[in-house]
């Protein structure tokens, strides 16, 4: 069994202990596998983490890729700044551009050597907006997880299920994402829903309904968008076919058709 670092940290908070030692954590662990239930680690295949490895290594370089021009865009706005320091910054830019495009052909050719895989990103790309380098990241964390998981499961792994406070008749917060999931799927689905909002019909036309009537704010309606992107995928992994606009959302002239 292979829990979440999170959950045991909490679990220590709940059993009010004060210190953290190796016995004190040896006493915890033991403790939390007596009154939890016992869900057994299945190890994904060999492709699957190789995969996941890969795509993260890549979000970390764009990552830094992004703080370096951003360093670049700072340092040429004064005419202090030296001209080597410029020249080594712009030479890091494209060593680490040159990186990630060797991770991503890395991937790429990982993928077409596993035909699950293949037929996986060829079935996520067919939505407009996620190309290539997006559809690495999301296969890369969710075909490694377990195959009997639900779409509400995976909404809720990648931290796109609605937080809800209430408290009494006197507290009620506005519903939230939880975010208390995997990162990188929210952050490999937020640019293709942005996209999707306006080049795909039926996504387009979903995020216009959530806005004009239900009275969503424009990011509100993004993480929706996120979120049934999600369900989505899940559909056509499990039914093994192309994204279907109609699927997602009947636009009303479809409606009326039928």
């Amino acid at each position: 069994m292979v829990i979440n670092p999170k959950a045991s940290h909490h679990f220590a908070k709940v059993l009010m202990k004060r210190s953290k030692t190796d016995a004190v954590d040896a006493e915890l662990l033991a403790i939390y596998s007596e009154r939890m239930p016992f869900e057994a680690w299945q190890r994904p295949a060999d492709e699957q983490i190789a995969l996941r490895a890969i795509s993260r290594r890549i979000a970390a370089l764009s990552k830094q890729k992004t703080q370096t021009k951003n360093q670049l865009h700072a340092l040429t706005a004064t005419e202090e700044t030296p001209a080597l320091v410029i020249e080594h910054i712009k030479a890091l830019i494209a060593l680490l551009e040159k990186q990630i495009a060797a991770h991503r052909s890395s991937a790429l050719e990982l993928i077409r050597q596993h035909q699950p895989l293949a037929e996986a990103l060829t079935w996520v790309t067919s939505i407009k907006g996620i190309a290539q380098a997006s559809g690495i990241q999301l296969l890369a964390e969710l075909m490694i997880l377990p195959q009997d998981m639900t779409a509400r499961q995976w909404v809720a792994y990648a931290g796109l299920d609605p937080r809800v406070f209430e408290s009494g008749s006197s507290v009620s917060k506005k519903p939230r994402i939880s975010k208390a999931g995997n990162k990188f799927i929210r952050q490999a689905l937020y640019m293709p829903a942005l996209v999707a909002t306006r080049f795909e019909p039926n996504i387009k036309g979903y995020y216009v309904h959530l806005i004009q009537d239900n009275g969503l704010k424009k990011v509100q309606a993004i993480c929706a968008v996120m979120r049934k992107l999600l369900h989505a995928i899940h559909g056509m992994l499990n039914a093994k076919q192309a994204f279907d606009g109609t699927c997602f959302y009947k636009l009303p002239a479809e409606a009326n058709s039928q």
